[in-house]
Formats: structure tokens, C-alpha cells, sequence
């Protein structure tokens, strides 16, 4: 039995994901992976190129998806099933191509941990992420801005005469085309997936891809590579080399183990077989394997202690159990952007199965004897032989078209054809797929203007090509509004900020000034962001009041911008007026946890820490808190000092008491590294 693919509905318990943020996502996103590399640190002459090759500067033109909240409800959810008579995979199209589960059906095992819920967290470049499964991240370090947005799906041939189940998307924060191949050959008891991403354009691109895999994690679940050493980063900042499995006194390789979230990049020595497994307690789970262009492996792990369990119970429901993570990327560390050169592509063949090892053997002390059981027990089960060769025989078959739709992603693919022409053979992004989201984009194509009007929100394109047809276009509030965009992306700051003031000029109102507010906030201006950021909120204010249509979209600019201005205004100790705004909005839901944390904020500036004390205690959640986000205990570590200090200085002493005196509430513990 070859590959069978058909479609089917699952239903989740999920949290809707609600509307995209109005506001245009200037800044990068979530920073939790920076790092300042020292000189001395000793990475190798590629990796520390690639580390600082092209990093984000916004995640523009991508929007922030924030708009979801923790409730949830069953919901029907379209899903694709790929089968044989060994196994049989849930892909979910319309999450970013998410394989659900694997199902191994002679043993009846769930190879993947599946999670049963559909909970979005923020963890995405974006926002909107969800746990479990595997996902395929492009763009840049973090997870997609796809991870909550539907791919094209389609059935293909494939090459040992059954079905292939082929995704692909146009991924728009470094404008490439990309496929994800997965197919089951007959007999096989692995998943085979063949990965393509081009670069149609006639400059290098900077390229990051990595495969991420949730295992379910267990006290004797050990997760295996074929390395000595890895590259660790502890979300202090920093990256080192340490010895596998023992680092700092501790058997690393057993995800509890540890106490706080760790990524651990293995350095796989060149030439060896590119693998990684997660394996319990009897020597059975998964394993991952590819060609060697995937050339990273690495285990992300939760740890053990508050902050990690606290993350694991956030991201699903109590007694689902935790998981840790095994990857494969482009390069050694999720930190790096590999160059692609202009017309190039990378492709390759990566398998996921179910692999049986000797437990003693496996989970014995001696690091070399457990590598080396898993690595026999793979070539016994498939060679490396036969993996290059599926690959060889998959090629052919990434340009076959599409010969049966079975789901539909966005139209921006078919908007860069129309811009360029493009022939992809493979991944067709046709007309018909063209919308409302592109409709003012068409136009500028084929007018040199955009429709007339000032700026609303809505989608923004802000690559090289489209900036030169807004460059070409006549002035005017839209167009000087979006060329700001551009060029604030490009790194032309100073520009974007003259392309903002001529659309203030031209009466373009509330959305330029927010822009040129978050200008003022990165070059270090407190007080001329602070009036910027009030400006925006009058004028938001006022077209939200206006006595037409158009005032329901500046109702929901109102909100999200005063969650930016509140914290502005406060830096800049306009603590008054950061109140009278807090006071003026009018919630959806009066319990958001964003609005309780500004409530919290302003009566702390206020010189009330006990009211502010007050909120915490009544309890609230941040639906869209990010992670590595701090801004919960330093808030509540901040009202501590306060109470602590009774209106005195906070001195050192005062801090190290507050500490002592008011540690911080489990639920509000999401640190990810040490205090």
C-alpha cells in the first residue's frame, strides 16, 4: 500500500486566533535568541559570518497576529491524512502545514507528542504559535510567521507511484517560494519529506530553515545525536561550546535534567550521517534522519524547573504531559542565516520513523556505546544508502504540477507573478488566488498609485521591488505612508521618517504618527516619542468618533495603540496622562491581563504599590505574553521594592529583601533563564 492521501476534519478544543494587530509591526521580533558574540568566543570563521549575516529589522511586511485569548471551544479543523499500511500522518494546512500526529500502526505508538489542544501562544516571529507536532520554520530565527496561516496543498505523484502530499507558500519576510513533499513509500515505516526553497531573485538571499519536532518527554526519555559536543544556548545570551551529554556536571541528554529552557546545538563531525532520536525508557521512539545538506541537529528542552513547567501547562491543558523539541536546520545553530545565491535552491530528503534500540544499551553511561546502538539500529532499519537514493528519485518529481487542490493559502505568490512573471514548475501561484489583501497592491501594479484615500490599516509590502514603484508613484498620504514602511525596513530610518512627516502633511493622520513615535522610541527620544504616541491616540480617537463607516476600523487602532502608549508615556514620567488614557479606553473584556498589567504599571508610577499589589492578587493572564518576556516579575519585583522601601530609597539591601519578603507567584513565573 503506497501513499494514500485524503482529506478529514479534527476536532480540537481551540482558542481562535481573532484579528491581526492594525498597527504595522515595525520592530523585530521576539528577541529571546539575540546574542553578543565576544570576539574571543571561538566559533568557527562560517558560523560567526552566518550569525551576523542580515539579521531582522521589523518582521515588516508580516503582521502581528495578537488577537487571540485562552478560550477555547471545540472546533473542526481541516485536516489531510497521509497513509500506508505502517503509517499514518494528520497534517493540518491551514496551521502552517503542522503534521499533528504520526501514528506507527504496528505497535499502535503516537510517535509525535500531539497535542490536544489548540492554544496559541506567542511565539512565532509574529505571535500566533501553537505546541506539538512538527512544523517547518523559514524566514529568520524563531518560529514562522506562517505557523498560524494556511499553505497551498495539493496531491502530487509520487515516485514510487502513489500520492504525494505537496505544501507550499510564498514566505514574505525574505521573499521566497517554498515546498514541503511528504509521502509514505510502500512497506516503509518512515515518513519521507523533500524540502525545496528557491531564490527566483537576482540577488543572494539570506536563508533559515529548521525542521522542529515535539517529543513527549518522560524521567528516562533521552534524546541522542551523533556528537561529542554542542553549542549551547541558555537564553542568557550567550553561546558556548560544552561537551555532550555530560555539561557542568550534569547528563544533559535527559531533557529533565535541567532546570531552565536550553537549546543544545549538536556539532555533528562533517561526513558523519546526519540523525537525532528521542528515546524512553524501554529504547523505542523516534528518530530523524536526512541528506546532509539538513547539516544541524539539536534538542530544545523546557527543564524542570517552575518557569519551564509553567510554560508546558500554558501551552496546553493540565495531564496532557510536557515535551521537549528535536530539530534540524540548515545550519549548526538556529542563530545563523545560510546565504542562497541568486536562481539557486536548496533541497533535500529528510525521514521520520519509529526506531527500536536496546534500553540497556541506550540509556547505559557510556556516551559512544548509545550512539553507536542507534546509529546501527537506523541503517538497519534505513540505510543511509536508500535515503540518498529516495532523494534522487524524488527530484524529478518536485516539478510535477499539482493534480488535485486540497487547500488554499494567500495570495501573495500570485501577486509577485503578476509582478514578475515568474514560472515556478511545481508550485503554481495562480490568479485565482488573489484578494482583497492584494487588491491595493494590483493596483499599484498596474496604475503607479495606490487607490485614493489616506492610509487604513491593512497589509504592507515593503521589499526592494515594491519600494521602487512606490518611489515612482505621485505623493500622497498612502503612498508617502507605505514608502516609510520600506524604507524603515531597508534601514533607511532617516528617510522613513521624512516619508512619514510629508504624510502627516498630506493629512494622513493616526497611522504615520505611530509610526514616527516608534522612531523616536528606538533612537533613544523618551519625551518626543511620549508626544508622538499621544498625538496618535487624539487623532485615533477622533476618526474613531467620525460619523461614517470608516470609524469602526480606527475603534480597534485605539486600543492597540494606548497598550503602546500607556508604557510610553510612563518612561517619559507623563504618568498623569498615562492614566487618563488608561481610563478612557473601554476594554473588550475589562479582565484582558494586558489591560490589568497597564492598570497595574500606571499605579506603581502613581506612588500606590499596595493598589497595584491589589491586581496581581486578583489574578490575571496575558493571552499574548512572549516568551522570554520578564515584564511580569520585574513588575511585581518592582512593587515589592516599593512596599519594602516604604517611600525610602531602593537600595540593593531593599531589593535582595523585597525578593526575600514577596517571591514571585507560580502563576506569574515565566522566566526562562536565571533572576
Amino acid at each position: 500500500m503506497a501513499t494514500s492521501v485524503r482529506r478529514t476534519t479534527l476536532t480540537l478544543p481551540a482558542a481562535p486566533l481573532g484579528p491581526d494587530s492594525p498597527l504595522p509591526a515595525l520592530r523585530p521580533g521576539q528577541d529571546a535568541h539575540h546574542i553578543e558574540v565576544p570576539q574571543d568566543a571561538g566559533l568557527p570563521a562560517d558560523m560567526a559570518r552566518q550569525i551576523g549575516c542580515a539579521p531582522l529589522r521589523s518582521i515588516l511586511p508580516a503582521p502581528m497576529r495578537d488577537g487571540y485569548g485562552r478560550s477555547r471551544r471545540p472546533t473542526d479543523l481541516d485536516a489531510l491524512v497521509l497513509e500506508n499500511d505502517r503509517l499514518r500522518a494528520t497534517v493540518l494546512p491551514g496551521f502552517g502545514g503542522r503534521v499533528h500526529s504520526l501514528h506507527h500502526k504496528p505497535t499502535d505508538r503516537e510517535l509525535l507528542y500531539r497535542n490536544p489542544v489548540l492554544q496559541p501562544a506567542a511565539f512565532a516571529l509574529n505571535g500566533a504559535w501553537f505546541s506539538g507536532g512538527i512544523e517547518w520554520n523559514i524566514g529568520a530565527t524563531g518560529h514562522t510567521t506562517l505557523s498560524c496561516a494556511p499553505l497551498h496543498a495539493a496531491r502530487v505523484p509520487a515516485p514510487d507511484g502513489g500520492e504525494m502530499l505537496r505544501l507550499w507558500e510564498w514566505e514574505r519576510l525574505r521573499d521566497l517560494p517554498f515546498q514541503v513533499d511528504l509521502w509514505l513509500p510502500e512497506d516503509s515505516d518512515f515518513l519521507h519529506v523533500g524540502v525545496r526553497i528557491r531564490n527566483p531573485h537576482h540577488h543572494t538571499v539570506p536563508v533559515y530553515w529548521w525542521s522542529n519536532t515535539a517529543v513527549p518527554e518522560g524521567e528516562r526519555t533521552r534524546v541522542l545525536a551523533p556528537a561529542d559536543a554542542a553549542w549551547h544556548f541558555g537564553y542568557e545570551r550567550t553561546l558556548r561550546r560544552v561537551p555532550v551529554p555530560d555539561t557542568d556536571g550534569t547528563d544533559r541528554s535527559y531533557p529533565l535534567r535541567s532546570t531552565y529552557p536550553a537549546d543544545y546545538f549538536y556539532d555533528v563531525p562533517d561526513g558523519t550521517r546526519r540523525w537525532v532520536t528521542s528515546l524512553h525508557a524501554d529504547g523505542r521512539g523516534l528518530v530523524q534522519t536526512s541528506t546532509d545538506t539538513l547539516r544541524g541537529r539539536k534538542l530544545f528542552l523546557w527543564g524542570a524547573g517552575r518557569a519551564g513547567r509553567r510554560w508546558q501547562q500554558w501551552l496546553t491543558e493540565p495531564g496532557s504531559g510536557g515535551y521537549a523539541e528535536i530539530q534540524a536546520g540548515l545550519a549548526r545553530t538556529q542563530l545563523e542565516h545560510v546565504p542562497l545565491d541568486a536562481g539557486g535552491e536548496f533541497s533535500w530528503l529528510e525521514a521520520y520513523g519509529p526506531l527500536a534500540t536496546d534500553p540497556a544499551a541506550v540509556h547505559g553511561p557510556d556516551w559512544g556505546v548509545a550512539r553507536d546502538e542507534v546509529a546501527a539500529r537506523l541503517e538497519a532499519a534505513l540505510p543511509r544508502a536508500d535515503v540518498e537514493a529516495a532523494y534522487a528519485a524524488w527530484l524529478p518529481y518536485a516539478d510535477q504540477e499539482p493534480k488535485e487542490s486540497l487547500a488554499t493559502g494567500s495570495g501573495w505568490g500570485a501577486l509577485e507573478v503578476a509582478r514578475t512573471g515568474l514560472d515556478l514548475p511545481g508550485t503554481p501561484f495562480g490568479p485565482a488566488t488573489l484578494g482583497a489583501e492584494q487588491e491595493p497592491w494590483l493596483t499599484l501594479l498596474r496604475t503607479g498609485d495606490l487607490p485614493a484615500g489616506g492610509p487604513v490599516p491593512g497589509p504592507v509590502l515593503t521589499a526592494p521591488a515594491w519600494r521602487d514603484l512606490l518611489e515612482s508613484a505621485p505623493p500622497g498620504p498612502s503612498i508617502d505612508y507605505h514608502l516609510g514602511l520600506a524604507q524603515w525596513q531597508a534601514g533607511d530610518r532617516a528617510q522613513a521618517v521624512r516619508s512619514w512627516e510629508r504624510a502627516l502633511g498630506h493629512g494622513a493622520g493616526c497611522l504615520p504618527l505611530y509610526c514616527l513615535a516608534v522612531a523616536e522610541s528606538a533612537a533613544g527620544e523618551p519625551a518626543r516619542a511620549a508626544d508622538r504616541y499621544a498625538q496618535a491616540c487624539a487623532e485615533a480617537a477622533r476618526a474613531a468618533s467620525a460619523p461614517d463607516p470608516a470609524a469602526r476600523a480606527w475603534r480597534v487602532v485605539l486600543p492597540a495603540l494606548a497598550r503602546e502608549a500607556v508604557p510610553a508615556l510612563l518612561v517619559a514620567g507623563r504618568t498623569e496622562e498615562a492614566a487618563q488614557l488608561l481610563a478612557g479606553l473601554r476594554p473588550a473584556d475589562p479582565s484582558d491581563g494586558r489591560y490589568r498589567l497597564l492598570t497595574a504599571q500606571v499605579l506603581l508610577a502613581q506612588g500606590q504599590p499596595a493598589a497595584a499589589r491589589e491586581v496581581f492578587e486578583a489574578g490575571f493572564e496575558i493571552a499574548g505574553l512572549r516568551e522570554g518576556d520578564e515584564v511580569l516579575g520585574d513588575t511585581w519585583y518592582a512593587i515589592a521594592e516599593q512596599l519594602v522601601a516604604g517611600g525610602g530609597p531602593v537600595t540593593e539591601e531593599v531589593r535582595a529583601a523585597a525578593r526575600s519578603a514577596h517571591p514571585l507567584p507560580e502563576r506569574y513565573e515565566y522566566r526562562m533563564r536565571p533572576v
